[in-house]
């Protein structure tokens, strides 16, 4: 005879085994996905989107010597990635259906913007649009310039919420959020896949956001001219076999640290961009503090709060051009001009955020940079883009 106890303890597992079998990031087993039972993705998508043949963004191979990942409890899946191109390209996600994600994050630009301010429903946003390639390979957890953002998925949300980017803000006259989930709950092609990737076809902020944060997260470079060369080489100090000697050179500058004299002015070493921006992630440290860029976009006042800065890989394209302008204001238009900001640097009245290593002795840096070492450093950033990314459908508009 099978004991109360043990029944009962059959039973919890059953029910355990239920709950993660149809947990909120699978779809209903054992149904096939044909056009008859998805018609308002396939009429949409066309193939565009293939629910039998998934894009890979879960299983996607990345270098050994990547180590930084700042997904937290929100893994890729192919399905909640698939669901978050397409929010991420959806100009429906604003009140007038003008502005989607992608308007202010274009793939031909490594996910970012050449506008200074990019334009929203009401106007234009007080910062410039922050590459998004490898926002998932840093050790800093927090998004926008200025961190206002915990993670990822609480950013995905906020430029919707915002009333000059997309208008749901619930001030100035806006609706606010739940009027876009009520939206969405009633086109066709979110109905489907809300019940492909979750189950039910229920549209939620949470699920929007972590689908969202998926499809951001997937967005990652490592086929560039510095990924060929640091897979042969044991570090990044080494000289690295494909690199030219101006290359190289950059390289070791960017690296090495700088030896300062009593009055912060070098006097050997290199430029010390790896102190914030280390390889071979090249993502901001997160405990970075203003770098003396401390302007405001079309306003008056100073910005001493952004302290978050995109990956420097693909700060160009293959072919060289780059992704400029550059900073949060935007306002250095060209590599030639970052390096140069950071070359000599003034401490600005009111400015009490500015990183200490910019001003060692508690005076600005002066670099004392040479034309021959600017433009190794630039050959060297150069050498981080990849081609990938610029191309591939799977984090192309899904929208013929």
């Amino acid at each position: 005879m099978i004991k109360p106890l043990k029944i009962l303890a059959f039973v919890c597992l059953a029910v355990v085994f239920s709950f993660y079998s149809c947990s909120s990031d699978t779809s209903i087993e054992g149904t096939p996905v044909t056009a008859e039972t998805y018609p308002n993705v396939t009429a949409t998508f066309g193939n565009n989107i293939n629910l039998n043949a998934l894009e890979n963004y879960a299983n996607q191979t990345k270098p050994a010597y990547i180590n930084k990942d700042n997904t937290t409890v929100n893994p890729i899946t192919d399905k909640g990635a698939t669901l978050g191109r397409v929010l991420f390209y959806d100009k429906n996600l604003s009140k007038n259906n003008t502005i989607s994600c992608s308007s202010c994050h274009k793939q031909a630009l490594a996910f970012g913007d050449t506008d200074i301010a990019s334009s929203g429903v009401n106007g234009n946003t007080t910062r410039h649009s922050m590459r998004l390639v490898n926002a998932r390979f840093s050790n800093e957890v927090k998004f926008f310039w200025n961190e206002r953002a915990s993670s990822l998925e609480a950013q995905t949300s906020m430029p919707i919420q915002d009333h000059k980017e997309m208008g749901f803000s619930g001030t100035d006259g806006d609706e606010n959020i739940s009027a876009l989930l009520a939206k969405l709950q009633n086109i066709g092609y979110y109905q489907e896949l809300f019940k492909f990737v979750y189950g039910d076809s229920t549209v939620t902020q949470d699920r929007i956001q972590n689908a969202l944060a998926q499809f951001v997260r997937s967005i990652q470079s490592f086929d560039s001219k510095y990924d060929a060369g640091r897979a042969i080489s044991p570090n990044d100090q080494a000289n690295f076999s494909n690199f030219t000697t101006q290359e190289n050179l950059g390289k070791q500058l960017f690296l090495a640290a700088p030896i300062f004299d009593a009055n912060s002015s070098r006097i050997g070493g290199g430029l010390g961009c790896a102190g914030c921006h280390a390889a071979p992630e090249f993502s901001i440290d997160p405990n970075s503090k203003n770098n003396g860029i401390i302007g405001i976009i079309a306003a008056t006042g100073i910005d001493i709060d952004n302290t978050k800065a995109p990956s420097l890989r693909n700060v160009t394209k293959p072919d060289g051009t780059e992704n400029g302008p550059f900073m949060h204001t935007g306002n250095l238009a060209t590599l030639q001009n970052v390096i140069g900001h950071y070359g000599t640097i003034n401490i600005a009245p009111g400015n009490t955020n500015l990183d200490p290593r910019l001003a060692p002795n508690g005076i600005g840096q002066k670099l004392n940079l040479t034309a021959t070492e600017i433009n190794a450093v630039i050959a060297f950033l150069k050498t981080t883009a990849g081609n990938d990314v610029y191309t591939n459908k799977k984090w192309g508009n899904p929208f013929p």
